[in-house]
Order: structure tokens, then sequence, then C-alpha cells
């Protein structure tokens, strides 16, 4: 008989498509049920921004906040220092403290559209609090005898490194430890009982659920969201033009709206119930429309989603651009630009590389496709070759490229 949770935090959860694994899924129900919750989940300052793949952990925070709990945020000052090797073929790239703190600076203002901060509410921490100010020898006492090495071998993050003979550094093995030391130092200070990450993230997470326990003696849960890739297979989050940022200053609200205005069919219902506020059944019968149909549910999911994080008049503006693009000779003025340097224009491009250099297509081959297909447009045009030749002059003023009925973009030369 399949598991019914009780508490509305897991139903919601669950019902919502948040819950890959648990440790304790009965266990933990009792608890939400029982009273308020601290749960939180950590993201490491790889990058000035965060990007869409991160909402569903931050979507996952928001629903326990609605539910009567109090989130964390919990930036990693620290243990971005380190580098995390999940599911890495080789180590992350080191990062000064510099670097990071202004990723710090970034990554904390992703948060504010979606929790509510403030006493008694959602809190944001910083692992470096903790983690800098260890002292090696006590560390390796208090942490590293709790956690076997032949344990840390055999998760699957570890052993695909090993199996591949790939380097793993000494340094990227002890992230698991900082990370399972930070879940006990946040239930030890915030009362935290459940850590909420990635499924990648579970060897991780069950080191600090054991670490806790044998230490403390307390219980504690680790909870993993499904880690999404789109109905075509493609990382979520990722496009031909590289990450969606959740940041506005690197991905705008026009670009923003465009890459949900542009997901696959399937992925509609799925990323409603995610990524949106919309009751269930709302979300499935926009997942449901078939054909043209289901244009109109994807701009909902567009409009909801960038409403969420960047506002509703700037989701409207949005919007409004991608309807009336061609409408009269001003609408373009609120598209997205790419603006291209001097040196990567040269005297021109060929339609091919300039759709390549835009972002709008991953390849040369992919541009030409798309183009002998008829699906390109330029400044309204159908513009069917691709080796058709665009001075540098005419980028002076800027064009207007659309790829599909979808997706336009103003690019201008800088």
């Amino acid at each position: 008989m399949a598991f019914v949770p009780t508490s509305a935090a897991l139903r919601v959860l669950t019902a919502r498509g948040f819950v890959a694994q648990c440790t304790d899924i009965q266990a933990l129900d009792a608890a939400l049920a029982a009273g308020p919750v601290v749960a939180y989940t950590g993201f490491d300052a790889t990058a000035p921004s965060l990007h869409v793949g991160h909402l569903v952990s931050i979507m996952a925070l928001r629903w326990l906040q609605q539910t009567g709990h109090t989130p964390i945020a919990l930036l990693g000052g620290g243990t971005t220092l380190v580098g995390d090797p999940s599911f890495r073929a080789t180590g992350r790239p080191m990062l000064d403290t510099d670097t990071i703190a202004a990723n710090i600076a970034g990554i904390g203002r992703a948060f504010a559209p979606f929790l509510d901060f403030g006493p008694g509410r959602a809190r944001m921490r910083n692992n470096a609090d903790w983690l800098g100010s260890l002292n090696l020898l006590e560390f390796l006492r208090d942490v590293g005898r709790h956690t076997t090495v032949n344990r840390m071998l055999g998760f699957e993050s570890v052993a695909a490194r090993l199996d591949k003979q790939d380097p793993l550094s000494f340094l990227e093995f002890t992230y698991m430890l900082l990370q399972a030391a930070d879940f006990r130092e946040l239930h030890r200070r915030e009362g935290c009982v459940l850590q909420i990450g990635g499924s990648d993230q579970w060897g991780n997470i069950i080191n600090g659920v054991d670490l806790t326990r044998k230490s403390d003696g307390d219980t504690v849960w680790g909870l993993t969201v499904p880690l999404l890739t789109t109905a075509n297979g493609q990382k979520m989050g990722k496009t031909a033009g590289g990450a969606v940022w959740l940041d506005p200053a690197l991905c705008s609200p026009s670009a923003f709206w465009q890459f949900w205005r542009n997901v696959d069919d399937a992925d509609v219902g799925r990323f409603l119930r995610l990524f949106t506020d919309l009751p269930l059944d709302e979300c499935a019968r926009l997942g449901a429309l078939q054909g043209a149909d289901s244009n109109t549910a994807k701009i909902v999911l567009a409009d909801r989603v960038t409403s969420l994080l960047h506002g509703q008049p700037a989701a409207q503006q949005a919007h409004q651009a991608a309807q009336a693009v061609f409408a009269s000779p001003d609408a373009t003025a609120a598209l997205d630009t790419t603006t291209l340097a001097p040196h990567q224009v040269g005297a021109g491009l060929s339609l091919a590389h300039l759709l390549v250099a835009a972002g709008l297509c991953a390849s040369g081959k992919e541009a030409k496709r798309a183009c002998q297909g008829g699906g390109v447009r330029l400044d309204g045009h159908s513009a069917p070759d691709p080796q058709a030749w665009i001075e540098a002059d005419r980028l002076q003023e800027g064009i207007t490229l659309s790829v599909g009925k979808k997706t336009h973009r103003r690019v201008r030369l800088g």
C-alpha cells in the first residue's frame, strides 16, 4: 500500500513532484504534522547567480514556509573554497575569497521573491561563519572519526570518478565531511532537523544525518528533490546561450519569460506543478492541452514563473513584447538584447555565425538547419540562407533575429 502523508507540507511536496528520496519519510511526516520544523538547503557560491535549475529546491523551501515551517537558505561561503565533487568528471576551479564574497552577494538576492525573511520567518546563513574558524585536528577528531572511508568510497558520485580513474583530490574528498558538519551545526544553532538537496546530494545528506545521530544522539532527516531534465534530455536551465540565470543583470525578464514560453509540450504540466503556485487541478488542466492549445499553457507558465521572480509588471512587459514583437516599429524596444563586441563581428558575420554568437543556436549546424527549414527571420523577413552576410554597419543600429515563432532577440554592435 502506498504511503499517504498526513502533514500538509509533505502532501504538497509529494503531490507536486518534489520528493525523490527520503531517509525516513513516515517519521519526517509525523514531525511535520506535529509542529513547525526548521529545514535548510545549501547553495555553493560557484557563480554570481543561481539559475533555474536551483528553483526546484527554492520552491520546495517556499512550500514548506507556506505550510507553516521555517526555511533556511544556507550560502556556501566556506564549502565553495573546497568544491563539491558530486558527479563531476573533474575538480571545480578554485575561487578566491573576493570572488566568493561577490558571488554570495549576488546569490543572496535570489531568495527574496520566493521566501518571507525576518524574525521568526525564513533565515539566511553562511557556512563560512563556522567552517572558517575550524581547527583541523579538532575537526578530524570530532567529525572525521564518525565517517568511514569505506562508506564514502561507496557513494555513487565518488565511485563514478574512481571507476573512470579520474583524479579525486583529498580536498574534494573532505567536502562531504564539511557538508555533514553544516547539518549538525544548523541543528545545534537553529534547531534544524531537515536537509533538502538535489538527488546528487544524497550521499552528502546521509553523512549529515549519521553525524548528528552519532555525535549528538539526535534524529534528523534528509530529503532530495529530483534533478530535472527537459523532455528532450537537456539539463534544466541550459540553453544555447548558456544558463538561465535568476539575476536580471545576467538574464533579462524578457529572456527568462521566453525560456518558459519555449519549453517542450511534454514538460508543461510538470513545470506548472513545480514552479508555480497554481492549484494542482489547474496545472493538470493546462498540462493536458494539446497542439496549438498548449501554447496557452506555456504562456501561463511563463507569466507565472516570471511574475514570481521579477514581479508582475516585468512579466507583463515581457509577455506583451513577445506577443507584439512585429506589431509596431516600437515593439522591439522591449526585447532582450545581445550586444556583440567589435572583435566578435569584424567586418561582418554570416547569418549562421550571428545566430550562434547571439545565443539563439548552439552550433553552426543547428543554425543552418533552422535557416533552411524556414524558421529564421531577420527584421521580420524570412532568412533561409545561412551564408547571408550581415555587415557590421547594419549591427550598429541593431537587428531583430527570430528563431521559430517564439524566440526573438535584438542583436547590436557594442
